[in-house]
């Protein structure tokens, strides 16, 4: 007798295992991860380090390489690229394709944290900004209009109002402010009316 004989002889039988085999297809339906392309989680961690009135050979030396010597050892990195132009150093961390985003944000914050005593006393803090494949894109977009301010005085109460009020609040990684228009000021100075005054250009600033 055949396995399918069974079943023609007892169609309750036929009937309760047509019934699982339904159930466990719904249930795989509503389990199933179902994506276009196949999982490739591709992040990015950028340290961006600020050293006001320093040159690119300065910066290089005192804020790019120390960083990038112990960013270095941390896991889960491809390999790194860094750039060091005038008053600015930006380090570019690839990850490796799939690891934990997580788990790399947070040995790289812990890297750089044992360094940033030895960094210059007048350079900023480094700013650590995470991009991934998934974050193209914000999660919500808000339009700020007024009647009675311009583009600049707008740019400017975000800047100091609403864009921390936002940064705080849990689960929110970053607030950008797209098509800003911030104010901005060129000043030139005199040399020899600082060297008579004793000040220096960053006292100036």
């Amino acid at each position: 007798m055949k396995l399918t004989d069974l079943f023609i002889r007892r169609p309750v039988v036929a009937t309760v295992v047509n019934l699982i085999i339904l159930l466990a297809g719904f249930q795989a339906i509503r389990t199933l991860n179902v994506r276009q392309y196949p999982r490739s989680d591709i992040a990015v961690v950028t340290i961006k380090t600020a050293y006001v009135g320093a040159n690119a050979d300065l910066v290089r030396g005192f804020i790019t390489t120390p960083l990038e010597r112990v960013i270095a050892s941390a896991d889960g990195i491809d390999y790194i690229e860094s750039e060091s132009a005038q008053g600015l150093s930006t380090i570019t961390v690839h990850l490796k394709l799939n690891y934990d985003n997580n788990d790399a944000l947070t040995q790289i914050q812990s890297k750089v944290a044992q360094v940033r005593n030895d960094l210059p006393p007048e350079a900023e803090a480094p700013i650590i900004d995470l991009q991934t494949s998934d974050n193209q894109f914000a999660a919500a977009y808000l339009s700020f209009y007024s009647e009675d301010l311009d583009q600049n005085q707008i740019t400017d109460y975000l800047t100091r109002v609403v864009q921390p009020k936002l940064s705080a609040v849990s689960g929110v990684q970053r607030a950008d402010i797209l098509g800003a228009r911030t104010f901005a000021m060129r000043i030139w100075l005199k040399a020899d009316r600082l060297a008579a005054q004793s000040i220096s250009p960053s006292d100036v600033r």
